[in-house]
């Protein structure tokens, strides 16, 4: 059937299984705008206040889905409003599309009003990026990117559309997806065999899983194999809720702000097996000195992640999932009881601990999220001290029930994110925590989730200050705090009310577990500002580059040796 290219596209969204995105509309997309009202029975478009916004919308969409996020924004600001939310997604490895329209074919590289390169700006932010010039390549470029978004390792592609391909028209054709089929091929058995030497070989091993087991669905196959080789657990920030934080393996996070029981035991094992990570600079430290005294087995999807950061001694490429199914059934049963009672001590030595005075302290606010929701909660957040509270002190049982801005560390992320959770995800509980900085950023998307009804509690945690870099001020600039006092008078009950949001204001301790229970059965948006002190900090902290035993504590700013 003869359709416009406008028409196409929905139709090419329909083909993929879509049926909800995000977007702001403009000038250079008014052709697919008018083809929304026509398929507004089908596809469910969200007007966020911002194109930030909705591009944060997909992305957390696509993470408390694993579907693909899709966000559409016109040409020029609209376009590049978007290329903070793609760079998120990009980092932490987000299936995303992000439809954008341009001037008319004609008018390109004339600096036509509203025109910009969003081809050249976002290429070394995307999996791929297409500019769609003629009708007749339409169809076939937006299934290309849908499977581009999600085969291998999956994140954001960018479509292109010029003016003139929204209206013009040609003949379309139904086609079923590729199917998306777990990347095998790479998988050596050769790879496996010497995997299977080093771990029978350890006799202290330890796994440490990053955000390639969720992406990779391979939670069920980690806990058998940490079962197997009777081994101990970490994980990064983007591996959270990909291990059960209940089962007696796990040790807590790895890195700069993960656990002592963690970071000593990687200091102590004789095996690190990496699975799914791309060893940041906030895991590793001195890379030098980085599990000096083991031997590392790394398994990835993405060959490039290999030797990248940390040099290792095997590797296993391809699908993760695969490799852990295979590896189980080659594998026999471990014994490690020594090394695990070694590691289970550490644990009951240095557990994560803060000081429990009658102050309202943000540590005591996170237990009680976890003990309200217990642990079922979807919990999106932005990014600082409060995302590494909600990391430490929530227990994360569950993949995709912990989204966060983890590789670009994305200030202003949380609100938007947690709306595309809430969509994606209408029967859960859906938190966002966030501080009064990163709130600043975004807080118009409360005007969103006030429009549709969605029941998002954004938690704020208000000490008046840019917390987590007022931190480093504070241990490592002799306290100059240099622009990172936010004495705002910015009242967040007053502006949550004005978008006519549910808003509470606390202060005490006493307060916290009643009102959280309210703000849950409100069933609709709500905003908590919760104060406390500017000068809390997130402990423990390695410094930047230090060795993984190198600690600063809530006692002493000196690095303990």
């Amino acid at each position: 059937m003869k359709l416009n290219g406008s028409e196409i596209l929905l139709e090419c969204l329909l083909e993929q299984g879509v049926d909800t995105i995000f977007g702001y509309p403009g000038g250079a997309v008014l052709n697919i705008y008018d083809a929304l009202y026509k398929y507004s029975d089908k596809i469910k478009h969200y007007l966020t206040s911002h194109e930030q916004g909705a591009s944060h919308a997909a992305d957390g969409y696509s993470r408390a889905t694993g579907k693909v996020g899709v966000c559409l924004a016109t040409s020029g600001p609209g376009a590049t409003n978007l290329v903070t939310g793609i760079a998120t997604a990009y980092a932490d490895s987000v299936p995303l599309i992000a439809i954008t329209g341009n001037v008319g074919v004609a008018s390109l590289g004339k600096d036509s009003f509203q025109e910009v390169d969003i081809q050249g700006i976002t290429m070394s932010i995307t999996k791929h990026n297409f500019i769609v010039r003629d009708v007749n390549m339409l169809a076939e470029t937006i299934r290309k990117a849908f499977y581009i978004a999600q085969s291998n390792k999956p994140g954001p592609v960018l479509i292109d559309i010029t003016k003139d391909v929204t209206s013009d028209t040609c003949e379309y054709e139904y086609k079923k997806p590729k199917k998306i089929l777990p990347r095998t091929k790479t998988i050596k058995q050769n790879d496996l065999l010497n995997a299977i030497k080093l771990i029978c070989k350890s006799k202290k091993p330890i796994i440490f899983a990053g955000g390639g087991i969720i992406s990779s669905k391979a939670t069920e196959e980690l806990i058998k194999f940490a079962e197997l080789i009777d081994s101990p657990v970490t994980l990064s920030t983007m591996g959270l809720g990909g291990f059960p934080a209940s089962n007696i393996r796990y040790t807590g996070m790895l890195g700069m702000h993960g656990s002592k029981a963690s970071n000593l035991s990687v200091m102590e094992c004789d095996l690190f097996i990496a699975l799914g990570t791309r060893f940041s600079d906030r895991v590793s430290g001195n890379t030098s000195q980085f599990a000096k005294n083991s031997k590392i087995l790394h398994i990835d999807i993405d060959p490039a992640e290999i030797n990248k950061n940390i040099f290792i001694d095997q590797s296993v490429i391809g699908d993760l999932k695969e490799i852990l199914k295979r590896l189980n059934s080659m594998l026999t049963k471990q014994d490690h009881k020594d090394w695990n009672n070694q590691v289970n001590q550490l644990k009951l030595k240095y557990p994560l601990t803060y000081k429990k005075d009658e102050q309202l302290k943000p540590q005591y606010i996170m237990e009680k999220i976890n003990e309200i929701t217990k642990g079922q909660a979807i919990i999106t957040t932005d990014v600082g001290q409060h995302q590494m509270w909600a990391c430490q002190y929530i227990k994360h049982e569950k993949p995709r029930h912990l989204i966060t801005s983890g590789g670009m560390g994305t200030m202003g992320f949380g609100l938007g994110a947690s709306i595309g959770a809430s969509i994606g995800n209408p029967d859960k509980i859906i938190m966002n925590i966030t501080g009064d900085g990163c709130f600043r950023m975004n807080c118009i998307e409360i005007a969103t989730a006030v429009e549709y009804n969605i029941p998002v509690i954004i938690l704020i945690m208000n000490n008046h200050a840019l917390g987590m870099v007022r931190q480093w001020q504070s241990i490592f600039y002799d306290s100059r705090y240099s622009y990172t006092t936010l004495n705002k008078t910015t009242d967040f009950v007053k502006l949550a009310q004005a978008y006519n949001a549910e808003a509470f204001h606390i202060t005490e301790k006493s307060q916290v577990e009643e009102i959280l229970r309210k703000a849950i059965s409100l069933k609709k948006p709500v905003v908590i500002n919760f104060e406390i002190d500017c000068d809390e900090k997130v402990f423990p902290m390695i410094p930047a580059n230090s060795n993984l035993d190198h600690f600063i504590t809530e006692n002493s700013k000196d690095l303990l040796t």
